[in-house]
């Protein structure tokens, strides 16, 4: 049985199915067709219920709860891994300064309408209406060439982004935790709830032990790791894993589900995502 998988090219992602899709181990007689594509192109994907399986933003999962349900392997929750909110020409102090003045004019670039990291600006910085939605990885040039106040950045310019002279205004990270007392949920994958129940369970269960897989030989994927992430270091590579792949990839659990039951309920409180009547795991 063949089915479509979409995930990002980030060394988390292709670290987590490195296993799965090379046949690393035994999947059981599935085979996947698998399409690498930026976190909000897979949003959108989802939306239209394009792929069997797909990594998403969680803030995207509330709007699809209903086609797809949420597996326990493969998500990416952690603490001290948000997104940043950085800029070129302002300072926290400044910032802090226009948003009691009542100013909102700034222009952000955001990596996405349906990004987790979009969802939490909007809780800390509601001010801030003129958002402009971009590919993640362009955000950093964007501000550097004025084009953008602020940037919400995620992924691997977390790493990158003081060596381009740019300044952290606030991790929203560190917010959401501090708020909440949870790990932040990031992206988890989804599969299609028209799919036999058994198939569910099966690719839940590869997705776990590619997981697993990965951490007991955390070299065996280098290569194609390292194709994907392009030009970035091996060390970059290796950082950006250690934070977003963890315990909870292998199994949300139950500290995981709060996560993510707690991040649902905020922003159905503020009115940021629709009431969701369907259960959200599989």
């Amino acid at each position: 049985m063949k089915l479509t998988l979409g995930f990002s090219p980030c060394p988390n992602d292709t670290f987590i199915f490195d296993a799965l899709i090379h046949h690393k181990i035994d999947t059981e007689g599935l085979e996947f067709e698998v399409t690498y594509d930026d976190v909000e192109t897979l949003n959108q994907k989802a939306l239209k219920g394009q792929l069997d399986i797909t990594k998403l933003s969680f803030h995207a999962f509330a709007y699809v709860a209903n086609q797809y349900a949420l597996l326990d392997a493969g998500s990416a929750l952690g603490f001290g891994v948000g997104p940043l909110l950085i800029s070129h020409k302002h300072t926290s102090e400044a910032l802090e300064e226009l948003l009691r003045s009542g100013t909102s004019e700034l222009k952000v670039g955001i990596p996405g309408k349906y990004t987790t990291a979009n969802f939490l600006l909007g809780i800390a910085f509601p001010q801030l209406k003129h958002k402009q939605e971009m590919v993640f990885s362009e955000i950093e040039s964007a501000l550097l060439e004025d084009q953008i106040d602020l940037g919400l950045i995620i992924h691997e310019n977390r790493f990158t982004y003081q060596d381009k002279g740019l300044t952290k205004i606030v991790d929203l990270g560190d917010y959401w935790e501090k708020l909440t007392g949870c790990a932040i949920p990031l992206g988890g994958i989804v599969i299609n709830r028209n799919l036999d129940r058994e198939v569910q369970l099966k690719v839940n269960r590869l997705i776990r032990q590619s997981v697993e897989f990965a951490f007991a030989h955390p070299k065996s994927g280098i290569d194609f790791i390292r194709e994907h992430a392009q030009a970035m270091d091996e060390a970059v590579m290796y950082k950006h894993i250690e934070l977003y792949v963890n315990k909870y990839s292998i199994n949300l659990g139950e500290e995981g589900r709060k996560a993510v039951d707690t991040l649902f309920t905020l922003a159905q409180e503020r009115n940021i995502i629709p009431a969701i009547k369907e259960n959200l795991y599989l």
